[in-house]
């Protein structure tokens, strides 16, 4: 495998040097794992989304950039920037020495306020900020890259949706944190610029500012995480997969899934375990030195895929009305699922979760992975089989308070409605009032568009196809996931 990726002709020398990293620390074993642990995960059951068998940095890196633009870094040769050119110049050299799972940084700060106080001449900071896009789509060659603006509306912010429409850039992926302060003005370009390049989300400000205490960041995917702080690893659970070592739902319940559970918690504070105790990280990090993380602000994230298949299987449902996302039996079924998961985590105690959290992990909604089949994404509805939006609205919002760290659903408009962008405001604002957590949205005419939390290009996509080099490496998990999951066959909404 190592001389296989050294010869190979279909991937850039940085994506070379990243699978030989992986592969490097995937030669060796050094966490504790239980013979049941062993078990679930040889069955596919619990995956650790290839974080490899000896983690050596957090899986995703949350720091407070306001800190870096108030004080500047000691370590970094770099003092505090006092113009729109310094401000995007020392943010990239930030972002260089920001790690994650991928190797590069998840996510890059509330940007539209970090630029906001140094435009003084808006041709001037269009200019600069375009170049700060074009730089970090093109050395930031992941899109699980996520930045944010909002929810106020500033001069930073609209520039920023106004280039993002020009450029149509798969990276970074962007959220609008939305608020009642968000003024229709910004709103509507979010949409606007969405329904041209898949971005940016809407987060419900307000929830996200409740679990988190105030300042949060959405990273990766749709990750909510405390600014400062992260989380260590994500271990996710199959449950479509794990419902068929059940007997009946009350097996399921009350045996299969609080053991499966108890495995999975265990396995993540062992992860939690290496990277705080042996890695070195938090000891020699110049980012925890300088105060941009916090060691007690990191956690554990409990994800899950599969809900509507877990469901279904149990229940024996064949017919649509039957099924998760229509019958209310399959409905209440699932929210007995997602609540007992909940619980679990929550009373699960761990010296490996943060302080910030009272020593719990977060119930996380995981968006899937390019191999999946047969799993949906977390709790969302099988794509194929989604109900009128309005519905589905409904029926999803009753999931979202059990999954702090993450959780959404992928809106698909046709063209109509880039003359009616009002028409998509005031579905989200009546989505946010059910208590609708994450709302993501393209049109069909999309080159960017949104796999499953990330965005990849279609075009880029068609190159793979071709056995072609792509720049970015999400790209190859956007084609998996279109090709196995059927990702981008998502129900049309039309006016």
């Amino acid at each position: 495998m190592i001389l296989e990726t050294i010869k190979s002709q279909k991937i850039t020398f940085e994506q070379k040097v990243v699978t030989l990293a992986r592969l490097a620390e995937g030669s060796i074993e050094v966490l504790n794992k239980s013979d049941a642990l062993k078990k679930y995960i040889e069955e596919g059951i619990i995956c650790d989304l290839f974080e490899g068998n000896a983690p050596y940095r957090p899986r995703y890196i949350v720091p407070d950039y306001d800190i870096f633009i108030k004080n500047g870094s000691k370590f970094l040769n770099l003092e505090k920037p006092t113009n729109i050119w310094e401000a995007i110049h020392s943010l990239l050299i930030l972002y260089k020495h920001v790690p994650s799972i991928t190797t590069m940084p998840v996510y890059l700060g509330n940007i539209d306020y970090l630029l906001e106080p140094f435009i003084k001449d808006e041709n001037e900071a269009y200019l600069a900020i375009k170049l700060f896009l074009k730089h970090i789509d093109s050395t930031i060659t992941d899109s699980f890259c996520h930045a944010n603006i909002g929810p106020k509306e500033t001069k930073a912010g609209l520039l920023i949706l106004k280039i993002m429409r020009e450029l149509e850039l798969p990276t970074p992926n962007l959220t609008i944190k939305y608020t009642e302060e968000t003024t229709d003005k910004l709103a509507v370009e979010a949409i606007q610029t969405a329904l041209v390049t898949a971005k940016p989300s809407f987060a419900n400000d307000k929830i996200f500012r409740d679990d988190f205490k105030g300042e949060y960041g959405i990273v990766s995917c749709y990750n909510g995480l405390k600014v400062g702080g992260g989380a260590n690893t994500l271990v996710r659970v199959r449950l479509g997969a794990l419902s068929k070592l059940a007997t009946s739902k009350e097996d399921f319940l009350e045996k299969v899934l609080p053991n499966v559970s108890k495995e999975m918690l265990d396995y993540i504070d062992e992860r939690s375990r290496f990277i705080i105790d042996e890695s070195g990280f938090y000891e020699s990090s110049f980012l925890i030195k300088e105060g941009l993380l916090e060691k007690d602000k990191f956690t554990g994230l409990f994800g899950f895929v599969g809900l509507a298949e877990c469901v279904n299987n149990l229940l024996g449902a064949i017919e649509k009305k039957d099924r998760f996302g229509y019958s209310e039996v399959a409905n209440k079924l699932a929210l007995e699922i997602v609540s007992s998961m909940h619980g679990i985590v929550a009373e699960h105690k761990s010296e490996y979760a943060g302080s910030f959290f009272g020593n719990t992990h977060l119930l996380h909604s995981q968006v899937g992975i390019d191999t999946d089949r047969n799993e949906s994404p977390g709790c969302r509805i099988p794509v194929g089989e989604e109900p009128e939006i309005y519905d589905q609205i409904v029926q999803s919002s009753k999931f979202h308070k059990y999954c702090p760290s993450g959780i959404g659903d992928i809106f698909v408009f046709d063209d109509t409605f880039k003359s009616n962008p009002e028409a998509i405001l005031d579905i989200i604002k009546g989505a946010f009032e059910t208590e609708l957590r994450f709302f993501s949205l393209y049109s069909d005419s999309c080159d960017v568009v949104r796999v499953t939390g990330y965005l990849v290009k279609k075009s880029e996509m068609e190159k793979l196809d071709k056995g072609e080099q792509v720049l970015r490496d999400t790209t190859v998990l956007g084609k998996g996931a279109r090709d196995n999951a059927k990702a981008l066959d998502r129900k049309l909404r039309s006016e």
